[in-house]
């Protein structure tokens, strides 16, 4: 296989000593390291109140099922468990916030290993990843976390003279794990499209391939929400759906990729067979 000119001028810029990489790479890692830090450091100034605002779906709930979202009440039953579990919430905010910032240092630091159309074709899923996440958590906070939550709130039982009083007092720590299950696993399944997309602009997958496994994909969708999400089910059907729509929006982008990739291809084409032509027109340089 002959590689152009061009092509091995590429090559040749994006090899480089193993120490420029390894320091490349710890300058990426510091950077991302720095900025995670910082917004650990801000979402754990803010902890309470980013609380707070996650408690905000359990009043939705508390409305759905008739109470009064006034008097709704969490409960920590160990001297440190609100403290970590604030820890854990900064820490979780602080990845999210500093996402973009690491996918930027990943992209930075394996750019220059990459063709110009790879590294043009590889940067809009850079920017669809988070949008995605960020859809998924906004369908989870205000959707289902309120409907996760009613489906627990309708288990409470009203004491009487024949039956006990079963009242929902949720601790700070299975209340954050909860909803923090829920936003990763919807943001994870959100990425369906990217990554199905990428897999089918290097050839892995196609849109027939995925198609014939619709029913496989189906099955799965269901066996995934069930181990991802808590046991009710309530968010496992809230979750497998979803699956399976953008199931169906990856094999549409896997076949808008293909079509792209095949006008390329006959573009190409037809500009060979014109240089050809016009390679076989030129009339030979008159002898000296």
């Amino acid at each position: 296989m002959s590689v152009s000119d061009k092509e091995r001028e590429e090559i040749e810029k994006s090899s480089a000593p193993l120490i420029e990489h390894l320091v490349e790479l710890r300058r990426r890692l510091i950077w991302s390291l720095g900025g995670f830090f910082i917004a650990f450091l801000a979402c754990f100034f803010f902890a309470k109140r980013l609380f707070n605002l996650l408690v905000v779906p359990f009043k939705w709930a508390t409305q759905w099922a008739g109470l009064d979202p006034h008097k709704v009440e969490l409960i920590y039953t160990a001297p440190q468990e609100f403290f970590f579990t604030q820890v854990k919430l900064a820490m979780f905010g602080g990845m999210v916030i500093a996402f973009p910032l690491i996918a930027t240092q990943i992209y930075k630091f394996i750019a220059p290993g990459l063709y110009k159309n790879e590294r043009s074709a590889f940067l809009p899923f850079l920017i669809a990843s988070p949008i995605l996440f960020l859809m998924g958590a906004s369908l989870v906070y205000f959707f289902f976390t309120p409907m996760v939550m009613w489906f627990f709130l309708a288990m409470q039982q009203v004491g009487t003279n024949d039956q006990v009083q079963i009242s929902l007092l949720p601790k700070v720590s299975e209340y954050l794990s909860l909803i923090m299950t829920l936003i990763f696993s919807f943001g994870l399944v959100f990425q369906l499209p990217v990554v199905t997309s990428l897999l089918t602009r290097v050839g892995l997958l196609s849109s027939q391939a995925l198609a014939e496994k619709r029913k496989w994909a189906i099955v799965i969708a269901f066996v995934v929400a069930a181990v991802l999400t808590p046991p009710d089910p309530m968010s496992q059907i809230g979750l497998a759906l979803p699956t399976i729509v953008l199931y169906e929006v990856a094999i549409f982008t896997s076949r808008l990729i293909e079509r792209s990739r095949e006008r390329d291809r006959l573009a190409r084409d037809r500009q060979e067979e014109a240089d050809s032509a016009v390679a076989g027109k030129t009339p030979d340089a008159p002898s000296t």
